[in-house]
C-alpha cells in the first residue's frame, strides 16, 4: 500500500490550481497523470526580468522591468487597430501595444496618472520604445508580486505558460518534507539538500548554472531516481534468486561433438562467458544471465552449448528469436551443428498450422524434440514442454521483462540466458538489465575480415552505382538500405520503389526490394532469392532484420545515414564481412551535415568497436534514443540524464547493494523511508516482494 504521506503527490493534476478538466487534460498529455510528474517536469531555461533602465535606455529587443507613469490611453476607432497606452518617466516616453484589447479592462489595469511596474521585451520603432502585450503589469508598491527570474518549461500547444507555473507552485506546495532516505554521511560529503528543498531549488533556478544537470540539486534527485531504479532491480534479482533453481551439469559428450565439428576455435571471450554460464547452470539458483556480443562475436555458438548442457542431462531447451526470419535463420544455422552432436530440433513460429503445428506440440509435450527454436509462438498456453530446464531468448530490447518470466514458466526452475546483438552502453546495461549478470563476448572469431567505411555525399550518387556495378561483375552482393521516414510509409515505400526502379534500369533486372508492406511469405522469398545469389542488389526500406546472415554479401549502402542513430548503423554494417571476401560499408548523406551527424559519421569510419559506438551513440544522443526507450522495455529517467549521470548510477547500484546486504526487508529506519522512495517513483512491484512491515 502506498503510504499516506504520499498521497497528495499522486492526487490528479486537475486538483492543482488553474487546472480545469481542460487545460488538466492538456497537462497531463505533457507531463502525466499525479502530482508528481509535475514535479518532475524541470525547466530547460529562464527569463530574466532583474535587468531594470530608464525608458531612454532599454535596448531594442531585451526583456527589462520598467517603473513608469501612466500619461492617456489612445483606443483606436477601428477594432482591428491597436490599443495604445502612452507611459513616461524622467527620461523619455514608451507606448504599450494592445491588439483584440478590452478598453474598459485596461483603463482599470493602467488607471491614468498612476505609476506602475511594467516587464516584457522592449522593440524600438520610428525612434520610439513600445512594449507589445506586456508580461506583467502590477503598481509600483506591489512590484514583489511577480517573480524577477521565471523558470521556462517544455511546453505543449494550448497550455500558457503562466498557467503551468501557477500549477506549479501548487504542486510544489504539496510536496512535503519526506523522511530521508539518503546515507547521512553521503549527503554531508556530496553536500546535497534535502529532497524536498533540492526540488524547491531546481523550480526556481537564478542563472544558467542552476540550469545544469550537475548542479547538486539536480543530482540529489537524480541519484534519488537513480537509487529507486537500482534498488527496486536488486530486490527483483533477490526474489528471483530466493526461486529454487536446480543444478544442471551435463557430461560434456554431446558439447564436445559440436566443437570438434566447428570450423574453428572458440574464441577466449567465448570460453569465459560460457565458463561463467556453466557455473550459473550448476548453481542451485536460477540462471538469469544477459550475453552482450556485438555483431558476429559467435553468440549463437555459446548459446548452443549452453543449452546442450541442460540436453546432456536428459532435459530440453527453447531458444526463442524476435521474428519469424531470425527463428529460421537460427534454425539453418543449428541444424548441422545439431546433426553432428546427435540432437533432435523442432521450429515454432506463427506461420505453422493445423496438423503440423498439433504435431510439433506433441512431440514437445513427449519430449522427442531437445531444442525448440521458435518465436513468441513458443509463449502460447497451449505449448507444453516435457522437461524445458533452459532457455535462450534473443534480442532482449524486444521483449519486455514479463515475457522472459513467461518463457522461464514452461518449465520447472528455468535456467534464462538472454542475448542482444545490440551492444548497450554499460550505464544502460546496469539500469535495464541490473537484475541479471553480464558476459560480453569481446573478440570476432578468427577469419572475420575488417570492413572498410567510407563517406560520400548523395551528389555523387551515379559513381556510387558505377562502383557498385564493377563490384558485382566481380561477383560480390550488394545490400542497398533507404531510410524510414517516421512520418510517412508511404514516402518511404516511393523512395525505396523509385532507387530500386534506377537501380535495375542501370544494373539490371537482378534487383530486389523488400519493406515493410510485403507480407511475411513474399519478404522471405526475396531473401531468400538474394542468399541463394538469384539477385545481385537487394533495396530494403526496413531495417534489414537483425541477424540475416548472407556471407558472400560485400557491399553495404546506406543512404542518407545521418538519418540513423549509430548503433543502428553499426547493426547495418554487421551485415556484411560475413564471408572470405573484403568488405565495404558505403554511407551516403545529404550535405550539410550537422555537428552531430558528422560526429557519428566520423565514428563510423574510425572503428567497428560495437561497445565504443554504443558509449558514444550514448554521449551524443542521451539514452531515450539509444534503444528507443518507448518500445524497448527501458526505463525511462525524468530526473537523471545518463549521459552525464553515469558516476550517480554506478554509487546506486552500489548502495543498493548494501542496503540489500544490511537490510534485506528495509526494516531499519533507513529501510522504512527507502520504501517511501519506492512508492516515489512508482516502483511498487518490487515493493510486493517485501514481507509486510
Amino acid at each position: 500500500m502506498r503510504p499516506d504521506i504520499l498521497f497528495p503527490l499522486f492526487a490528479p493534476v486537475t486538483t492543482l490550481k488553474g487546472l480545469g478538466p481542460k487545460l488538466g487534460k492538456l497537462t497531463e498529455k505533457l507531463v502525466g497523470p499525479h502530482v508528481a510528474d509535475l514535479l518532475w517536469h524541470l525547466p530547460t531555461g529562464i527569463i530574466d526580468r532583474r535587468f531594470a533602465p530608464h525608458v531612454a535606455e532599454a535596448p531594442d529587443g531585451f526583456i527589462a522591468t520598467l517603473t513608469v507613469r501612466v500619461e492617456y490611453h489612445s483606443a483606436p476607432a477601428n477594432p482591428r487597430h491597436p490599443y495604445k497606452v502612452r507611459c513616461s518617466d524622467e527620461t523619455g516616453q514608451i507606448d504599450l501595444i494592445f491588439f483584440h484589447a478590452r478598453g474598459d479592462w485596461l483603463v482599470k489595469q493602467l488607471p491614468v496618472g498612476d505609476t506602475v511596474v511594467i516587464s516584457g521585451k522592449v522593440e524600438w520603432f520610428n525612434g520610439m520604445p513600445q512594449m507589445a502585450h506586456p508580461d506583467h503589469i502590477v503598481p509600483a508598491d506591489a512590484k514583489g508580486e511577480f517573480d524577477p527570474v521565471e523558470p521556462v518549461y517544455p511546453m505543449t500547444a494550448g497550455l500558457a505558460s503562466k498557467v503551468l507555473r501557477k500549477a506549479m507552485a501548487s504542486a510544489l506546495s504539496a510536496a512535503k518534507e519526506l523522511p530521508e532516505w539518503q546515507d547521512p554521511a553521503w549527503l554531508a560529503r556530496r553536500d546535497w539538500p534535502t529532497w524536498r528543498a533540492a526540488l524547491q531549488s531546481v523550480h526556481n533556478p537564478r542563472d544558467d548554472a542552476d540550469l545544469s544537470a550537475m548542479s547538486p540539486p539536480r543530482c540529489r534527485l537524480a541519484f534519488d531516481e537513480l537509487l529507486s531504479n537500482q534498488l527496486a532491480l536488486a530486490m527483483i534479482r533477490e526474489h528471483q534468486r530466493k526461486l529454487s533453481g536446480r543444478s544442471i551439469g551435463g557430461d560434456g559428450r554431446l558439447r564436445q561433438r559440436v566443437t570438434d565439428a566447428l570450423p574453428f576455435a572458440l574464441t577466449g571471450a567465448q570460453a569465459s562467458s560460457l565458463k561463467e554460464i556453466y557455473a550459473d547452470m550448476a548453481a542451485d539458483r536460477r540462471m538469469l544471465r544477459l550475453l552482450q556480443g556485438d555483431v558476429g562475436s559467435g553468440k549463437t555458438v555459446v548459446a548452443l552449448l549452453a543449452m546442450l548442457n541442460a540436453v546432456e542431462t536428459g532435459a530440453q531447451a527453447a531458444l526463442m528469436a524476435p521474428t519469424e526470419i531470425l527463428a529460421r535463420q537460427h534454425f539453418e544455422t543449428l541444424a548441422p551443428l545439431a546433426d553432428a552432436a546427435g540432437v533432435r530440433l523442432g521450429i515454432l513460429t506463427g506461420r505453422d498450422k493445423g496438423k503440423a503445428r498439433a504435431a510439433i506440440y506433441e512431440r514437445l509435450a513427449s519430449g522427442e524434440i531437445d531444442i525448440a527454436i521458435g518465436t513468441h509462438a513458443l509463449f502460447q498456453d497451449d505449448v507444453a514442454f516435457r522437461d524445458l530446464a533452459m532457455a535462450v531468448i534473443d534480442e532482449q530490447h524486444r521483449f519486455g521483462v514479463h515475457q522472459r518470466l513467461q518463457l522461464s514458466a514452461k518449465g520447472r526452475s528455468v535456467d534464462v540466458l538472454v542475448m542482444t546483438a545490440t551492444p548497450i552502453p554499460r550505464t544502460l546495461t546496469l539500469t535495464a538489465y541490473g537484475d541479471m549478470d553480464v558476459s560480453r563476448l569481446t573478440e570476432k572469431p578468427p577469419g572475420r575480415k575488417p570492413i572498410t567505411t567510407i563517406t560520400i555525399p548523395l551528389e555523387r550518387l551515379e559513381e556510387v552505382i558505377a562502383g557498385i556495378q564493377r563490384k558485382i561483375t566481380e561477383g560480390a552482393r550488394v545490400y542497398w538500405v533507404c531510410p524510414l521516414v517516421d512520418e510517412s510509409e508511404v514516402v518511404d515505400l516511393a523512395a525505396a520503389t523509385e532507387r530500386h526502379a534506377l537501380l535495375r534500369s542501370m544494373i539490371g533486372e537482378r534487383v530486389g526490394l523488400v519493406h515493410g508492406k510485403m507480407k511475411p511469405t513474399d519478404k522471405d522469398a526475396v531473401m531468400a532469392a538474394f542468399a541463394a545469389g538469384d539477385l545481385d542488389v537487394l533495396v530494403a526500406t526496413t531495417v534489414i532484420e537483425v541477424g540475416v546472415n548472407v556471407p558472400e554479401a560485400s557491399v553495404m549502402v546506406i543512404e542518407h545515414a545521418e538519418r540513423f542513430g549509430l548503433a543502428q548503423l553499426h547493426q547495418l554494417r554487421g551485415r556484411i564481412g560475413r564471408g572470405t571476401a573484403a568488405s565495404t560499408c558505403i554511407l551516403l548523406y545529404d550535405s550539410p551535415l550537422s555537428e552531430t551527424s558528422k560526429a557519428r559519421l566520423a565514428i563510423m569510419k574510425g572503428t567497428e568497436d560495437g561497445f565504443l559506438i554504443a558509449e558514444e551513440d550514448l554521449r551524443l544522443r542521451g539514452a531515450g534514443e539509444v534503444l528507443g526507450t518507448r518500445q524497448s522495455g527501458m526505463p525511462e529517467f525524468r530526473l537523471a540524464d545518463l549521459a552525464v549521470h553515469g558516476e550517480l548510477l554506478a554509487a546506486a547500484r552500489d548502495d543498493a547493494r548494501l542496503i540489500m546486504d544490511r537490510d534485506p526487508e528495509l526494516q531499519s529506519e533507513r529501510g522504512k523511508a527507502l520504501r517511501v522512495l519506492l512508492y516515489l517513483f512508482e516502483r511498487d512491484q518490487a515493493v510486493k516482494y517485501l514481507r509486510s512491515g
